[in-house]
């Protein structure tokens, strides 16, 4: 297991150094593209940028960009999937050029228009957009958007752990959310919370009894929040959180 395991290390090392090397390339390097139209020439593509091939009808557009380009990028990331995967995809023959450096995985869209939606996206037509947001919501780490920190599920007992762990006599209040961004009065809301027996609300970041409510503009948006406690840190408040 010992001599697998050290035979397997040089290939991952050596994917991994090929990998770091294409993600920090500044252009994509073609040497010597004779594929179709193309005559042996040598070309230099910025990545990370919008790149248009225009040129006269039979210059090499389509072969430079689809048959070379496309092609290499396809036929590099099937060959890098398990025997398994590959058995599915079809692998697309090499195209006729010496050397490709910098090419990332390629996606290819046609010219047809494949829908009318003006808020189609590369993303959406290709149905990249769906993994892309698996691939985001399961190894992502997710980012308070005001304070920039990260965020994670926690247990009570963790979060009673945190409590505790701030200064004594630091005053907290525990709040529900309600509202976020919402247009309305929210009058029934109010007597709705009052009636369950809570009487001091947050609303747009401002603390108010029921009784001081102020009268909310139903064409604007509002955060409101339900007060449900309001503690002090103490070493002997554990048992009440």
């Amino acid at each position: 297991m010992a001599d697998a395991a050290r035979s397997d290390s040089p290939d991952a090392d050596a994917q991994g150094r090929y990998l770091a090397g294409v993600l920090a390339a500044q252009r994509i390097s073609i040497r010597g593209a004779r594929t179709h139209n193309l005559k042996n020439i040598d070309v230099d593509i910025p990545r990370n940028q919008l790149v248009v091939i225009t040129g006269l009808s039979g210059s090499g557009k389509s072969s430079l960009a689809f048959d070379t380009l496309y092609a290499e990028g396809q036929r590099r990331y099937v060959e890098s999937l398990s025997a398994y995967a590959r058995q599915f995809l079809q692998l697309m023959d090499k195209p006729d050029v010496d050397v490709i450096e910098g090419l990332s995985p390629a996606i290819s869209i046609e010219q047809k228009a494949t829908s009318h939606n003006p808020r189609s996206t590369v993303g959406t037509v290709t149905e990249i957009h769906d993994y892309l947001r698996l691939l985001f919501a399961r190894a992502g780490t997710p980012y308070c958007p005001e304070h920039n920190i990260p965020l994670a599920a926690q247990t009570v007992s963790q979060m009673v752990d945190a409590v505790l762990a701030l200064p004594e006599e630091t005053r907290l209040m525990i709040l529900a959310p309600v509202a976020r961004e919402r247009k309305g009065e929210f009058l029934e809301l109010f007597a709705e919370m009052q009636a369950k027996g809570y009487v001091r609300f947050r609303v747009d970041g401002q603390s108010y009894e029921f009784d001081e409510l102020p009268k909310l503009k139903k064409t604007e948006k509002h955060d409101i929040d339900v007060v449900l406690d309001r503690i002090k840190v103490r070493p002997d408040m554990q048992q009440r959180l």
